[in-house]
């Protein structure tokens, strides 16, 4: 058709991913008002995952592009199980499993502290190649409790799935593959600052997120410092 536009295919399936969650508004960019994190630290970016339960087509064209990512990094027969770290790794792991043709697990924080008193719910065999999913990473301390329970239960965990990785935190990567774990995410903050540009953030608010991806906590101490 003559004047029809012309489809972008120089986007990276990063970008498309990230593309998906500004849509959803699952992305969160507010330096003149920081977000405080679990952990205590300032930031002026915040993702929100739990989001994209409610959007199905978004949502199913992330997991598809999740699957492909993990058959091209780990391999199309790497996995035996499918865990999702209790809470908000629970469905992804579920529609992660799904698309695998695989079982499917959740790991709890901690024991019930009744019953079996189990960290994990669900069954799997001695050895079972376990692939652990949550919905993202910041410094990748969370994970490492979920891979201990898996291997403490007996099985082996070498990949872990994250729909989002905030990607300027070394000790996230580091603190998992000193475990011999390997981080797969479908996108990270610098892939979300690509499409950010094209979607009416300002100068400001973009220059402030590259300031706090450069040095996070240098950027939260000057924070402090200029509120005082």
């Amino acid at each position: 058709m003559i004047g029809a536009p012309t489809p972008d295919t120089r986007k990276t399936p990063a970008e498309i991913a990230a593309g998906i969650l500004l849509d959803i508004e699952a992305i969160h960019i507010r330096p003149d008002e920081p977000f405080t994190f679990t952990s205590g630290r300032l930031s002026p970016v915040y993702v929100d995952c739990r989001r994209i339960i409610s959007f199905p087509r978004g949502r199913s064209e992330l997991m598809r592009m999740g699957v492909e990512l993990l058959n091209q990094q780990a391999g199309v027969e790497a996995f035996d199980a499918v865990a999702g770290g209790e809470t908000a790794g629970i469905p992804f792991a579920a529609w992660v499993a799904d698309l695998l043709g695989l079982p499917m697990l959740y790991v709890r924080k901690q024991a019930k502290g009744f019953g079996r008193n189990a960290r994990i719910e669900g069954t799997f065999p001695e050895g079972a190649r376990i692939l652990l999913v949550e919905d993202l990473a910041t410094d990748g301390g969370s994970k490492l409790s979920f891979i201990d329970a898996i291997r403490e239960a007996g099985g082996e965990i070498a990949h872990c799935f994250v729909v989002f990785h905030y990607g300027n935190f070394p000790a996230s990567t580091q603190s998992l593959a000193e475990r011999g774990v390997a981080l797969h995410g479908l996108c990270t903050w610098w892939d979300v600052l690509k499409v950010a540009e094209t979607r009416g953030y300002t100068a400001e608010q973009l220059a402030a997120v590259r300031d706090f991806l450069d040095d996070p906590d240098g950027w939260a101490e000057r924070r402090e410092s200029a509120s005082v």
